[in-house]
């Protein structure tokens, strides 16, 4: 399962390097995944993921948000 998540979040960023960037995280929301989904199982990567993209507002400071 994780290599399925893996080659979506490739494919989008591939095409998402055609629109300007405006990630408050380092790394990006989508790298962040990506390290999520090498390092944990699915489930728990998968949570962390969508945990990030719902802090990922203007109401957060953002800032440098390794996976752990």
């Amino acid at each position: 399962m994780n290599r399925i998540a893996l080659f979506f979040i490739n494919i989008y960023q591939n095409f998402s390097r055609f629109f300007p960037g405006s990630c408050i995280y380092a790394p990006t929301c989508s790298e962040y995944a990506k390290q999520a989904f090498r390092k944990h199982s699915f489930l728990k990567a998968l949570s962390l993921a969508v945990l990030r993209i719902l802090r990922c507002n203007p109401f957060f400071r953002g800032g440098f948000d390794p996976v752990e």
